[in-house]
């Protein structure tokens, strides 16, 4: 590259012709449409799908999968965008999403699901991390908290169509179609950016980090093994939980050595000195780790322990949804009342007051409850998460935007994906506890077997005790337990929610004081 060209590509795109950014905003609203509506529709039917397929032991790997390949894929989109440009990527990832959505749509059991949800996160990488790059892009700073407010308003709107919808074709339709709906908005998307979207930029030939995504993801799946499987699988000392953790660990720290050393790393790690990045991106990974509590867990205990149906269900998670671009839209003002670290303060703050309501719901508590924490935590996450993504895309150059924007999406999706491991592993190993005393007695064997026998209306399936979760929430095996049985199950999955609960509020503690650890002073641009 010339001395002017690398000029040009450090401040600022080259669009021609001149961009119609309306129409190009909005074909990027269609495309964050699509992760939205996909968050919580299927977190809404989720509880139902098990039900219908079965397998509750591996529930947490639905969203986990998912996560994790989303996950590392960001950054790779993130490097590819900055040096090809953001459209051909951008692109590229929303075909390979709507490829895994119909194909989810097809799944047979819950491994297919499994394998499918893991394709459509590869492609989900590139959605909303490029779309909120973009934005940046066609916006001032000045501007962004704004249209970023804008956006939110198609949270707004997902929030409310997402679980409605996915309600009424878990009661009404069939599951399958909580996939399907997706597709439309996804063509739309990419045939309008196809029509309306031109850059020119300067590309040069490069490498891209591949070896640093292995490595990224044989040391996250490893943990994310061990963290799901460990304490019911098999014991948390035993040689698999052993193995798994070692792999974890030695992985992780050869990531971290090649990324210092590639020419082209997936994580540029000297962004990450820079305290006001590091401190959004921590906030980031454990807004990612609050986001995915609630709504992981929220609609099976609504499902599960109070016996709403789905539509009431994914309601909770409505709210939340509302809450969020409710807030974002207002953090432009924030600003200016109050500065960015204070806006992302107030955030966190609100966050926390979610967790400490959450951690006092019980199998007696009214609906509200959830539905108020859920709100509270939507408020919370639209002040702190908006901050964050501003703050870091003010503190590179346009260069640098889509790599620096990728890290901070990377980190919230991998606190998703690690606190998704974590607190399912938490649910699993308590419910495998309480089950196994309930269980026990019974007609010798396993712990799984015995509470195979003791509610033998929730069948087996040869999956382990866990299973009979599922009669939960399906309600057709619902409705023939024993009153008795039903509430002994449902006491047990009220217990390992509350400790899941109780670690969403630390969670939110945590939260509270990355933010408070941020830069004091007024933000500037780069």
């Amino acid at each position: 590259m010339t001395a002017e060209s690398e000029t040009r590509a450090a401040t600022a795109p080259d669009f021609t012709p001149k961009v119609n950014r309306p129409v190009v905003t909005f074909a990027l609203m269609l495309g964050m449409f699509l992760a939205a509506v996909e968050g919580t529709i299927v977190a809404t039917a989720m509880p139902s799908i098990v039900g219908a397929l079965g397998g509750f032991s591996l529930y947490t790997w639905v969203f986990s999968i998912y996560l994790l390949t989303e996950a590392v894929s960001i950054p790779i989109y993130g490097k590819l965008a900055d040096l090809f440009g953001r459209k051909p990527v951008f692109i590229f990832g929303t075909s390979l999403f709507l490829v895994g959505t119909a194909l989810c749509g097809l799944a047979g059991n819950m491994m297919q699901l499994i394998i499918f949800r893991g394709l459509q996160g590869l492609g989900s990488g590139a959605v909303l991390p490029l779309a909120t790059t973009m934005v940046g892009d066609l916006y001032t700073l000045e501007e962004r908290p704004r249209i970023q407010g804008a956006l939110g308003s198609v949270w707004a709107l997902a929030s409310v169509i997402g679980p409605a919808l996915g309600g009424f074709i878990v009661d009404y339709l069939t599951w399958r179609w909580v996939f399907y709906v997706n597709i439309p908005f996804g063509i739309a998307s990419i045939a309008i950016l196809t029509a309306y979207f031109h850059e020119q930029v300067d590309r040069r030939e490069t490498t891209i980090d591949y070896r640093g995504a292995l490595l990224l993801v044989v040391s996250v799946g490893a943990f994310l093994t061990m963290l799901v499987q460990g304490g019911t699988a098999w014991p948390w000392t035993s040689t698999p939980s052993v193995a798994l953790g070692l792999v974890a660990l030695t992985g992780w720290l050869i990531f971290l050595l090649h990324e210092k050393k590639a020419p082209e790393p997936l994580l540029p790690l000297d962004l990450m000195t820079q305290r006001t990045i590091f401190l959004c991106n921590l906030g980031s990974l454990l807004g990612g780790g609050l986001i995915f509590g609630l709504t992981s867990f929220v609609p099976t205990f609504a499902q599960g322990v109070l016996g709403t149906s789905a539509r009431e269900a994914g309601a909770l998670l409505t709210v939340m949804s509302l809450g969020w671009p409710l807030a974002s839209s207002q953090t432009g003002r924030a600003w200016k009342l109050l500065g960015y670290r204070r806006t992302a303060l107030l955030g966190t703050f609100l966050t926390l007051a979610s967790g400490a309501l959450l951690a006092t719901v019980h199998m007696g508590s009214p609906t509200w409850m959830l539905g108020t924490s859920s709100f509270i935590m939507g408020m919370g996450l639209g002040f702190s998460q908006t901050t964050y993504l501003v703050t870091v895309q003010s503190q590179v150059p346009w260069n640098r935007r889509g790599v620096a924007t990728g890290s901070t999406m990377f980190m919230r999706i991998m606190g998703s994906t690690l606190w998704v491991a974590l607190l399912g592993g938490v649910l699993n190993q308590r419910l495998f506890r309480a089950l196994t005393g309930l269980g026990g007695a019974q007609a010798g064997g396993g712990a799984g077997d015995g509470a195979a026998a003791a509610f033998p209306e929730a069948g087996s399936g040869g999956a382990g005790s866990l299973d009979v979760i599922s009669a939960l929430l399906d309600p057709a095996v619902r409705e023939t337990l024993d009153p008795a049985r039903l509430l002994q199950l449902q006491e047990a999955l009220a217990g390992a929610i509350h400790t899941v609960f109780l670690l969403v509020l630390l969670t939110g503690a945590a939260h509270c004081l990355a933010a408070w650890g941020l830069p004091k002073g007024e933000l500037k641009e780069r």
